[in-house]
């Protein structure tokens, strides 16, 4: 299982490296120049508000079922007929619960319009993970590498086109955006149902109430999971909004936007993980394997990158943030310090998290989801009126780690984990290492004994990260030679 991991993980970062940084940095981070920050703030609050909701969309099947069909395959058959036709039903209830509440929340016809498009956009999404989840849970880890890029690759081409193509005089606006991305989501679709369609050898779906009932029943705690982490996620730009009034939220959501993006960026990449351990973790589990050295393995690739990410971020957050945007570049830079020190407990919970998921220790996790979303809208409450996109980023930091280390210490209780403070002594020494090549790349100016430019600061960085990789091969963090063996394993 470990070889299993490492060279689908290959594959999966590399096609996720190819595409999606460039979608982020490319488009979308081009998209909110060019339309500014309050039309992109406009467009990003009603982007999460369309996210609220969207547990009616799946109620936890997505999850349950890339459990369960990972511990038993042959259900692929039963099931997909079924779920496609409650997946419909469950779509409807969503739209219909989104446009209720944007109702009475006294939106105007110019945000139902975008609206519209959003909360097509996530029944879309939603659709696709599902079908993902089946392809997962089957162990095809390609197949799903490729659809798991697939969206966003169209969505490249469809948006640069109307950016750099030519093809219209009009100024790009901000629904341009959102329609490329619901054609490239509809094609995803497709493609992926089709796949799904095959290997399932669906002939006709199932209307059955007591079929449906019964996986709703299944999945419920995974949906209520699904629904307290998307609220503490996603409520901090739709706070913002309602706190500070519609013209400040919106240009303090953009600025939290602005902030926000490279973490999206990266946590795109973090979830990854996730998505491929979950159904191995589910294997192991339930053929009575030890998880352990699959769980260290794991933790040590994600945490030593998420690491020298969050420390690099901070210490360059001016530079990085004068890279990407033309306003308010200071407010968006404190921001940013903030949210990506949360990073390194997102990056805790994709591992311990996912491990508790595949155990079924859903009851717990939603337990702590419910303490993180208390926790979120305490701090959101205070600090958002005296410090506005500041006091999201510092609510979204303690809600992060606050359930991070709630969840690894429930993991260690429920596995009888070894506390292996050899290991922890090595990560310490490694994160004090980090955050010394960091204050020292920028105080000793190493790229200023060649360059005088302004850009100088991209060698210093460089610098920094290559000692860090140094120093955690040094570490033992990388083991080359391990991963060397576990790859020429047979099994």
């Amino acid at each position: 299982m470990q070889r299993k991991f490492l060279t689908n993980l290959g594959l999966l970062l590399s096609l996720n490296l190819l595409i999606k940084p460039f979608w982020i940095f490319g488009i979308d981070r081009t998209v909110q120049n060019i339309v500014g920050v309050a039309d992109y703030g406009f467009y990003f609050v009603i982007f999460n508000f369309s996210f609220l909701f969207n547990i009616f969309l799946d109620l936890g099947i997505t999850n349950f079922n890339n459990r369960n069909i990972a511990q038993n395959n042959h259900l692929l058959n039963k099931h997909f007929s079924g779920i496609i036709v409650l997946k419909v039903l469950l779509a409807a209830l969503y739209l219909l619960v989104t446009f209720l509440v944007a109702l009475i929340e006294g939106y105007h016809a110019e945000q139902f319009r975008l609206l519209a498009f959003l909360a097509f956009n996530q029944v879309l999404i939603s659709l696709i993970l599902y079908l993902r989840s089946n392809v997962s849970g089957l162990l095809f880890f390609k197949t799903d590498s490729m659809l798991s890029v697939l969206d966003r690759f169209l969505m490249i081409i469809f948006c640069g086109a109307l950016l750099w193509g030519g093809i219209t005089s009009k100024p790009f606006r901000i629904e341009w955006f959102v329609y490329s991305q619901t054609l490239a989501y509809l094609i995803t679709a497709l493609v992926a149902f089709l796949i799904v369609m095959k290997k399932a050898h669906l002939r006709k779906l199932n209307w059955n109430w007591p079929f449906f009932l019964m996986i709703i029943k299944q999945s419920f705690p995974f949906s209520l999971l699904v629904l307290l982490m998307t609220l503490y996620n996603r409520l901090d730009p739709i706070m913002l909004d309602l706190l500070l009034g519609k013209t400040n939220g919106s240009i303090q959501a953009g600025i939290y936007a602005s902030g926000f993006r490279i973490l999206d960026a990266v946590n795109n990449i973090a979830y990854l993980f996730s998505v491929l351990l979950l159904p191995i973790f589910a294997k192991m589990i339930k053929d009575k394997k030890p998880v352990e050295k699959m769980m260290k393995l794991s933790f040590t690739l994600i945490i030593t990158p998420a690491i020298i990410t969050a420390a690099g971020s901070f210490f360059y957050s001016h530079e990085l943030m004068g890279l990407l945007y033309n306003a308010h570049i200071n407010e968006s830079a404190n921001v940013f310090q903030l949210l990506m020190g949360g990073f390194v407990a997102v990056s805790t919970t994709y591992i311990f998290g996912t491990l508790l998921t595949a155990n079924g220790n859903l009851k717990y996790l939603n337990i702590i989801a419910l303490s993180g979303l208390a926790v979120n809208f305490s701090v959101n409450m205070i600090l958002i009126p005296r410090m506005q996109a500041m006091g999201s980023a510092y609510a979204s930091l303690i809600t992060q780690f606050f359930t991070a280390v709630l969840q690894v210490f429930l993991a260690q209780k429920i596995f009888r984990f070894r506390i292996n403070y050899r290991y922890l002594s090595v990560l310490l020494s490694f994160i004090l290492g980090v955050v010394l090549f960091n204050y020292l790349s920028q105080v000793l100016n190493p790229a200023g004994w060649f360059i005088q430019r302004s850009w100088g600061w991209i060698l210093n960085f460089l610098i920094m990260v290559v000692l860090s990789v140094i120093l955690a091969a040094a570490l033992g963090l990388f083991n080359l030679k391990s991963m060397i063996q576990i790859l020429r394993e047979d099994r």
